[in-house]
């Protein structure tokens, strides 16, 4: 990537300039930095051949330290700068310097972690604590290290408009939500969770942007209108001027991971990512994340979120992939989620037998090229289980999006009894996959994760609430049940009670969840990467699935009738689930129940 920044002189402030090939004057508006000054310093800005605009006479010396500031349009009202680090007012109102330098990190020892053999858990700041701020998570951090996790996923901290969101709904995608903390806090998070050995990996949002406080349309065609997804028109990644929004994409990645010392990035919906370039966004974002991982020395991991079921995107690129590290399987999600609630609405209705489990583990994906009956049509890839380790796929038995999009935000814990709780824990963790739990996951907490939002705007507002129900239309729910997204009472409902944590089949569940990681961890066939180390069987009649993993195994039965299954012995129990047991190379299993053992028997 070349011109723009890399083309100013020397000593020019980076946030002084912006790239904006639309207006045809641009000011630099300056706040007074006193206190008992309203003042307002406007500088014109001098155009390049490439639209990058920069200031054309002397700065105040005081722009030199942390200042306010915006840009003026053709004369309009000041607005945020497109890559803005801080938002103190808000995404309407003016931008605030932020140098990422001052920080004083105290994470010199970190190494950083790869991916695979990890264990992943996903939060959002603003629920995760009572306060909803990333100081406030930092006291959390001992209680998943114990739980014995590798890595926290981050759901979006960039600047959105409004006070509580998923976060999904941002605009400026370099600012850090003043809500958590803004930039500074966001660092002592990252810094707190390496000193404890805790990787971090930022879920970003390069698809599309929220409908509130995006003004860089008038900056720049950032987006593509002959493009169009869920959210409206696509992020122009093929069009005219596209390489300076590509570079937009590209300069930000890199600032979590260097300025911010982040491990990896969760690519939201890439499936929404339209280009049609020779190179793929994806495969630019992972040659300059390798690049960028070759100078700082440790591990940068990027994970796609994607229904698409296409093995190209963790494909290497010498194999004609985009060569990313890893993707979300959502087929081992709808698989384990039928058998565990026998609900087969909507796009479930294909994972209706046991064996669709025992295929996602034997072959990656169930959907590799069949029919799905939900989109009418086939759907997916095959995956090459000889060449590809199974910890690039990201598995879980809940998430932010299964649990949110559910009418009510139930979690499983509503649904099943605590050894379905315990079987869904036991078949994810101990999976030969890259594991994900969705915090207060791990106790089986009582708390929904229901959608909200917070927009000014009332008709903003009511589009949201109408949006909802028209999607929970078409899956059959029961609307009379969809909360109100924009009441603070939805969101209050979503913050984890931390004291269920404690407490009776909570702690039993927290306890058990423990145990499993800690398996996982020690017994090396588990985490073994090759899909043909052994195979899982299904039978429907029975209700049970038998996972072989070479020296160990596990068997669940999901129903609620004794059943049994044949495994070979000798063999040492490490862990049950219920009533179950092992004689006669036969495992009889009570209702809802599991049996994990071991073929090396210790003497």
């Amino acid at each position: 990537m070349t011109g723009g920044l890399g083309s100013l002189p020397p000593g020019v402030p980076i946030p002084f300039t912006v790239w904006a090939p639309r207006p045809q004057r641009i000011s630099l508006v300056l706040a007074d930095p006193d206190p008992d000054s309203d003042d307002r310093v406007e500088i014109e800005l001098a155009r390049d051949p490439g639209d990058w605009w920069q200031p054309a006479e002397a700065l105040p010396d005081w722009a030199a330290g942390e200042v306010d500031y915006g840009f003026s349009l053709d004369g309009g009202e000041p607005i945020a700068d497109p890559r803005s680090r801080r938002q103190p007012s808000g995404v309407h109102g003016l931008s605030r310097t932020y140098d990422p330098a001052t920080y004083r990190w105290g994470d010199q020892a970190w190494t950083g972690r790869q991916l695979a053999g990890g264990v992943i858990y996903e939060l959002h700041v603003g629920t995760f604590t009572p306060e909803g701020t990333l100081i406030a998570a930092i006291e959390k951090l001992d209680h998943l290290v114990a739980l014995g996790v590798d890595f926290v996923e981050i759901m979006p901290v960039n600047a959105f408009n409004g006070v509580h969101n998923w976060g999904y709904d941002g605009v400026l995608w370099y600012a850090v939500q003043e809500e958590y903390g803004g930039p500074a806090a966001y660092q002592a998070f990252v810094d707190a969770c390496h000193q404890r050995g805790l990787a971090v990996l930022q879920d970003v949002v390069y698809n599309h942007l929220g409908p509130s406080g995006n003004h860089l349309a008038e900056f720049a065609p950032y987006m593509h209108s002959a493009h169009a997804n869920t959210w409206g028109e696509s992020v122009n990644l093929d069009g005219e001027d596209s390489d300076e929004v590509r570079r937009f994409i590209i300069e930000n990645a890199q600032m979590w991971l260097r300025d911010y010392h982040v491990d990896g990035l969760r690519l939201d919906a890439v499936h929404a990512l339209t280009d049609t370039r020779a190179t793929h966004l994806l495969e630019e974002l992972a040659i300059e994340t390798s690049a960028l991982s070759v100078h700082l020395r440790r591990p940068l991991s990027l994970i796609a979120e994607s229904d698409l079921n296409d093995p190209r995107l963790i494909t290497r690129r010498d194999g004609g992939g985009y060569g990313l590290t890893a993707q979300w399987s959502d087929d081992f999600h709808h698989a384990l989620y039928v058998a565990l609630t026998g609900d087969t609405s909507g796009y479930y209705a294909d994972f209706d037998s046991l064996g669709s489990l025992a295929k996602v583990f034997d072959n990656g994906f169930f959907h590799d090229g069949t029919h799905s009956s939900f989109r009418g049509r086939s759907h997916g890839n095959p995956l090459d289980t000889r060449r590809t380790p199974s910890w690039r796929l990201v598995v879980c038995a809940d998430n932010h999006d299964q649990i949110g999009n559910r009418a009510d935000g139930h979690r499983l814990f509503e649904v099943l009894n605590p050894d379905q709780l315990k079987l869904a824990a036991l078949v994810t963790g101990l999976s030969p996959f890259t594991p994900m739990i969705f915090m207060g996951e791990e106790w089986g907490a009582s708390t929904p994760w229901q959608f909200f939002t917070s927009h000014p705007e009332p008709e903003l507002a009511e589009s949201v609430r109408t949006g909802r129900t028209e999607e929970f239309a078409k899956m059959g729910w029961d609307l009379d049940s969809v909360p109100d997204p924009q009441d603070v009472a939805t969101y209050l409902r979503s913050k984890l009670n931390w004291s269920e944590a404690g407490e009776g089949v909570h702690a039993e569940l927290l306890t058990f969840q423990t145990e499993v990681l800690r398996l996982r961890r020690t017994y090396a066939d588990f985490t073994d990467p090759r899909f043909g180390l052994g195979e899982a069987t299904a039978d429907d009649d029975e209700g049970t699935l038998v996972v072989d993993r070479g020296s160990v195994f596990f068997v669940i039965n999901v129903r609620d009738v004794p059943a049994r299954a044949a495994v070979a012995g000798p063999v040492e129990v490490l862990l049950t689930v219920g009533d179950a047991e092992h004689a006669d190379e036969i495992v009889w299993l009570g209702p809802f129940s599991a049996f994990v053992g071991s073929r090396t028997v210790r003497a």
